[in-house]
């Protein structure tokens, strides 16, 4: 493996180009605990229950026109309520913006994210340059904290711009945000966590984004070893010639019809040295479908994001890493580009996975199992993880039985099937448990020893997943529908959404607490 790695970090340095990594954020942010500097916008964070919204240094005629303003408005600062006052009286800012922030102690902190994404979009419909958001108002210290991290957390999140092919890109989002807290550096630590989340959400963001011609294989797991080698991750790239030699020829048979071979991406955080939790993510860089062909223009258009679930699983290392977190984290992406060619797999052809399974391909266009396939054996067979996560857009039948605000989840595991609700919970990447089964002979194959096809279709795609994870504890989340938003909302720009890269980070996080390495596991029907 040594070797292996030496190897690919010198065919990396040979290359005659890769793709360059992007700074992400242009915008600015600074906590301090003293009174708010001049600015031209000044924001108020206001809890429900405020009879009269004032400031200490506020003199008494800006104290009334604020007041008569919001009670003119209906404000009773419930979530996302926000009212603008344009230059406001006695007050050196052209605008005052007062939003509402709910029940302090109540309040998620998808929904801190949210007025901040809000916010951030606000900010950027003028010319709104320095803004400082006073958050006095909330008076209990910690809530504060938490608060103003998680807002300046969503305004990050909704301000990444991915305009790298564009000759002449609109100006991004550049402003200067003060931020007024109680406590400069509980807040600073709170947000510094956050921040790290964010920048692997925009790594996320960033390689679905990429072309299926950039995107590919080799170019994705180099923008990876660039991305995550400076933070201390131990990186491993396996070319097609390794991955061939492994034995992983479910893995190698998808992208056998194009130019651009089968890789596997392989990232280590060491936290500790414990047994590691594995993370395994679908990277299918481009799907044609193969001579299954996607036969409309809108169904193939926007397969760049079919590598969605491997991005997801780059993200989360680079936020666990950016952590810091004291926990032993391995990631595996298995990469392929399924294209069509004269040497590509036909239907009924069968490949034979790294454990020995013999796979009829009953689709071409179910290739996404096929490379996971191997991607969950390999983790399990070198790394011996105490529990796995695979991430995938895998099926559109995960679409039509739970739509797109909910990813579909499949194990049976309790301690697993517990901690990814409650991390579905905290980042709103919400999750809800589909079943396994029975379904008796339901990827029978009549040539081989399963088929890469069934129906129910989500429940296939799962239950062939879950004859590679053996018995390690493990769970499938299907993303299908949620790896790309056409216009912006809430904490995404237009473009990719980097989902999963939030959910994982924080599963992984909830289960090393709530599963120690001595604790014994309970399984369903056991």
């Amino acid at each position: 493996m040594q070797a292996i790695r030496y190897l690919s970090m010198l065919l990396f340095c040979m290359l005659p180009w890769t793709l360059v990594s992007a700074d992400y954020l242009e915008t600015r942010v600074r906590f301090t605990e003293q009174l708010p500097a001049e600015g031209d916008t000044l924001v108020i964070l206001v809890p429900e229950g405020t009879q009269q919204v004032s400031l200490p240094d506020w003199p008494t005629e800006t104290v009334m026109q604020t007041n008569r303003t919001l009670d003119a408005a209906d404000f009773e600062a419930q979530v996302h309520q926000q009212v603008e006052i344009l230059a406001p009286i006695g007050l050196p800012v052209d605008r005052l913006w007062v939003v509402g922030a709910g029940a302090p102690g109540e309040l998620a902190r998808h929904e801190a994210e949210e007025i901040g994404a809000a916010l951030g979009a606000r900010a950027n419909g003028t010319r709104a340059r320095v803004i400082t958001v006073d958050t006095r108002l909330i008076a209990d210290g910690d809530d504060n904290a938490a608060i103003a991290a998680a807002v300046a957390h969503g305004v990050d999140l909704r301000n990444y711009r991915f305009d790298r092919y564009k000759s002449q890109p609109d100006d991004r989002p550049s402003q200067v945000y003060r931020w007024t807290v109680l406590s400069m550096e509980d807040t600073q630590r709170r947000y510094d966590q956050l921040l790290a989340l964010a920048e692997g959400v925009f790594l996320a963001r960033e390689l679905t984004n990429l072309t299926g011609s950039d995107g590919y294989p080799e170019a994705f797991a180099n923008y990876v070893l660039e991305e995550l080698g400076p933070l201390g991750v131990e990186v491993t790239i396996l070319g097609p010639e390794q991955v061939l030699e492994a034995g992983m020829g479910s893995l190698y048979g998808v992208s056998v019809g194009s130019q651009h071979k089968a890789h596997m991406l392989i990232m280590q955080w060491k936290g500790s040295d414990d047994p590691p939790i594995a993370l395994v993510g679908k990277g299918n860089t481009f799907d044609t479908g193969g001579y299954n062909l996607k036969t409309t223009s809108s169904s193939i258009l926007t397969m760049q994001t079919d590598k969605a679930g491997g991005a997801a699983v780059a993200g989360a290392i680079k936020a666990l890493a950016g952590q810091q977190v004291a926990i032993n984290v391995v990631g595996v992406v298995p990469l392929s580009q399924n294209a069509i060619s004269g040497e590509a797999i036909l239907p009924g052809d069968v490949l034979t996975a790294g454990d020995g399974t013999t796979i009829e391909v009953g689709n071409t266009d179910a290739e996404g199992r096929l490379i996971l396939a191997d991607g969950l054996w390999f983790t399990r067979d070198r790394f011996e993880p105490r529990v796995m996560a695979d991430i995938a857009t895998l099926t559109g039948a995960k679409v039509t039985a739970v739509g797109t605000d909910y990813s579909a989840v499949f194990t049976h595991d309790d301690a697993v099937l517990e901690t990814i609700k409650a991390a579905g919970d905290l980042t709103h990447e919400l999750v809800w448990q589909l079943p396994l089964g029975p379904y008796q002979g339901i990827i029978d194959s009549r040539i081989a020893d399963i088929i890469n096809t069934g129906s129910p279709g989500a429940q296939a795609g799962a239950i062939l997943l879950q004859h590679f994870a053996g018995d390690t504890p493990w769970v499938h989340i299907d993303m299908a529908g949620q790896a790309l938003r056409t216009s912006a909302r809430g904490i995404h720009p237009e473009g990719a959404t980097g989902h999963g890269v939030r959910l994982l980070t924080e599963w992984v996080k909830l289960y090393a607490a709530e599963a120690p390495v001595d604790a014994e596991v309970t399984v369903e029907g056991e």
